[in-house]
């Protein structure tokens, strides 16, 4: 199973950034890709999934702001990241369950600084 992020990068605050998602070697369940991230020093967390009833979740900082989707074949999902803050400098990882086994991409560095 593999698990590939892509599409970070440098942006100005206020700016926006597209992270996907490609995940292979079993087909997960619509819920079962989400995104976290982890900044420095701190733990990591979670930036937005899916609930099994198919609608989407964000932590409260995110809302409004970022947005998950994913495309029709279920393996890869992306994050749109709108109006950027300093603090949303972290690396995004990309992480999915399947048979409750946990599966983590190794991370794509988005920076917000002028």
């Amino acid at each position: 199973v593999r698990v590939v992020e892509s599409g970070g990068g440098l942006v100005q605050p206020g700016g926006s950034l597209t992270l996907a998602c490609a995940a292979s070697g079993v087909t997960f369940s619509p819920y079962a890709l989400d995104w976290y991230r982890q900044a420095p020093g701190k733990q990591r967390e979670l930036v937005a999934g899916f609930t099994t009833s198919g609608s989407t979740n964000y932590a409260d900082s995110m809302k409004g702001r970022f947005t998950i989707s994913r495309d029709g074949n279920r393996n890869t999902v992306f994050l749109q990241m709108n109006r950027l803050k300093p603090e949303d400098t972290a690396i995004y990882y990309c992480h999915g369950n399947h048979l409750n086994e946990d599966y983590w991409g190794q991370g794509t560095q988005v920076t917000v600084s002028s």
